[in-house]
């Protein structure tokens, strides 16, 4: 294929990803569930689960096999944009602002972990045969046990605006939560892909080391000299978006030569970026970065979804579904509810955060591909899991609809203003072609009225 065809054919693919993506995801949120939702339906429709059963081959006209390493890179460049946007906004001050959201982010992410590792050790077999005879190992139980942790704050955000919860005491605890809970999942996903690789215990023990040393490079040595230089006199936000550009893609790059996935670096830098004297990011160099990545980002879900081969799946591997499903619903709202309760907040809202918590979708799919990249899962165990963070997000808004009926009480009380974390937008995803509601806080503070 000449490169001409190329990209032609690259432009024809954009064009089919961003209308399919617009078309599922605005069909989605009419349907009353996250726009997520569609889009990724739509990267399943454009798979070989519908697209590649239909003749003439028309799939393999639309994505041929030349193209797919274009359309991956440029999916991995717009999670690199979205991870650097979620560690600019990172604050793990809200631990010391809510005692609830210490309690409530210390269970959500150790029960879900617990119980990952423990359905793989009590269906060893069965997990062996979904993923394809890959190793039962420490490595493939501690990636379950992330896998079962993460609580996507992007969509959750949508789902508390959507639900009429923003600045409300269950919305507010529930997004600090799993800001925190999705902090701490990232440094053990690391872990997970550092002990995962193939090589010697010197190798694994070389790559550790560096690891360690490029974090602490990127504290205590390019941090303050990003802080020099942004403090510099006529340093516009028009000239800081392309350094955060380049330190991303560069640290990115960085963590991707050490053995781990670009995310972790684009995290990173995120992490380092300096913020505004209050301490909150700078939104005039944070929302170019967040439109750039949601214009891109359904070539993520197109290539999340063009990966789930529905057809592989066989008849057996439904009951490792229900125990991933069942294992995931369960340990994430009873450690939402109970640990909220035990920081005494009402059982009405102890259950809605709970049921919060469960919301999974555009973090979760992150991790299983980076899983499925590093060879650590394979198509069918993806597949399954793809479809358990479909369901458990799916479930959050009908469950809240449910509670608020059951309980037949007012909405729940809002935090004073004093008592909210501060604010900051939260990048929620979003294609270009599908902008959805309004930032909201990582904290669940409202910046745009309730509809």
């Amino acid at each position: 294929m000449s490169s001409e065809s190329v990209v032609t054919h690259v432009v024809a693919a954009l064009a089919v990803v961003i209308a399919a993506s617009h078309a599922l995801g605005a069909a989605s949120r009419r349907l009353g569930q996250p726009a997520v939702i569609g889009q990724l339906f739509a990267g399943i429709a454009l798979g070989p689960s519908l697209l590649g059963l239909l003749p003439g081959e028309v799939r393999e006209s639309l994505f041929p096999k030349q193209i797919q390493p274009i359309l991956t890179s440029l999916a991995q460049v717009a999670l690199v944009f979205f991870l650097f946007a979620v560690g600019y906004e990172l604050d793990l001050r809200l631990l010391r602002q809510q005692t609830a959201v210490t309690a409530v982010s210390v269970s959500g992410f150790v029960l879900p972990m617990l119980m990952g590792a423990a359905i793989v050790l009590a269906f060893p077999g069965g997990f062996a045969a979904v993923n394809e005879g890959r190793p039962v190992d420490a490595t493939f139980i501690l990636y379950m046990a992330v896998a079962l942790s993460i609580t996507a704050v992007p969509v959750l955000a949508s789902i508390i605006k959507d639900q009429g919860l923003s600045g409300s005491r269950p919305g507010t605890i529930a997004m600090a939560s799993a800001g925190v809970i999705d902090a701490l999942s990232w440094p053990v996903l690391a872990v997970v892909l550092v002990g995962g690789a193939h090589g010697s215990a010197r190798a694994w023990i070389a790559r550790a080391a560096l690891l360690v040393v490029y974090v602490l490079v990127m504290l205590f040595a390019v941090r303050p000299l990003l802080a020099c230089w942004m403090r510099r006199p006529g340093t516009s936000p028009g000239r800081q978006v392309p350094v955060a550009v380049t330190v991303a893609l560069a640290s990115a790059w960085a963590t991707n030569a050490l053995g781990l996935h670009v995310i972790f670096g684009a995290l990173l830098a995120g992490v380092v970026m300096p913020r505004l004297p209050d301490g909150s990011p700078d939104t005039r160099l944070l929302r170019p970065l967040q439109e750039v990545g949601g214009l891109l980002l359904p070539m993520f879900f197109a290539i999340s979804g063009m990966a789930v081969v529905l057809g592989g799946l066989h008849a057996s591997d439904l009951l490792i579904l229900v125990v991933i499903c069942a294992a995931a619903v369960v340990s994430k709202v009873a450690a939402g509810s109970l640990s909220a309760r035990g920081a005494h907040q009402p059982w009405r809202d102890s259950l809605l955060i709970g049921v919060l918590l469960n919301t999974r979708g555009l973090t979760e799919l992150i991790v299983l591909n980076v899983g499925l990249q590093a060879g650590i899962i394979g198509p069918r165990l993806y597949a399954l899991l793809v479809v358990m963070a479909l369901l458990t997000t799916a479930a959050t808004g009908p469950l809240i609809r449910l509670l608020r009926r059951s309980a037949d009480a007012p909405p729940p009380a809002a935090l004073p203003a004093e008592a909210r974390p501060g604010p900051g937008p939260v990048p929620e995803g979003r294609s270009g072609a599908d902008p959805g509601p309004a930032p909201v806080s990582t904290a669940g503070a409202e910046t745009a009225p309730s509809p």
